[in-house]
């Protein structure tokens, strides 16, 4: 496989967690701490799921919770509810977490380039987060996530032309890998904050530490 040159592309897009924020983590423990009222099995596998599919969206991962997990009917006030919960603990931690080192730098060598968040994040509290953060600036075609799939996000902006030209997705998980294969798009793997299990397996070409890394790849 050819070596990426970041020269060569129009739109960059960046998944959030684990690439752009230091926050798998955070979003790991939520998830688990969220379904602790449904007893300490359930949240675990919860938790489970959410290791095994990142990048899906905490929308679908609540539904699994009823319909896989607890096995029951559940009303919409329910999974709002632990929408909320699942929000309080998260946000906060989000505003201190670790940002990825050298995005200014990289933002300035590829300033010809269009930059967008397509993410499994809620659209809401990435945009509150990135805003408060002054991360916002960088992604210029805009900062987007759930309840929207990220395939529904990625055709949309095809759409609307805020992704156009050749086009990288850099993610950090198998669900972006996914994504990107299914929209001819090329893919960076990040492995700095990745919860991939066996990532060294999976995934063997064009795979880089952080986004530091990938300023060796500019011409």
């Amino acid at each position: 496989m050819s070596r990426i040159v970041l020269g060569y592309y129009d739109t960059f897009i960046f998944d959030c967690d684990g690439v752009i924020l230091n926050s798998n983590k955070i979003k790991t423990k939520a998830f688990y701490d969220t379904a602790k009222i449904f007893g300490d099995k359930s949240a675990l596998a919860l938790k489970n799921y959410h290791l095994l599919n990142g990048g899906i969206s905490r929308y679908e991962k609540f539904t699994y919770l009823f319909t896989n997990i607890l096995c029951r009917p559940f009303e919409s006030k329910e999974i709002d509810e632990l929408l909320f919960n699942f929000s309080n603990e998260v946000k906060k931690a989000l505003l201190t977490c670790e940002v990825a080192s050298n995005i200014d730098e990289l933002r300035e060598k590829t300033k010809s380039a269009k930059w967008i968040i397509v993410s499994g994040g809620d659209q809401t509290e990435l945009r509150e987060v990135f805003l408060k953060r002054g991360l916002d600036a960088y992604f210029d075609c805009g900062i987007f996530g759930s309840p929207d799939d990220k395939y529904e996000i990625l055709k949309r902006e095809k759409r609307k032309g805020n992704i156009t030209g050749k086009s990288l997705f850099l993610g950090d998980s198998e669900y972006d890998y996914q994504v990107a294969t299914a929209e001819k798009m090329d893919f960076i793997f990040l492995s700095k904050w990745t919860e991939v299990k066996h990532w060294k397996e999976k995934f063997t070409h064009n795979v880089y530490n952080d986004l530091a890394d990938l300023l060796g790849l500019i011409t």
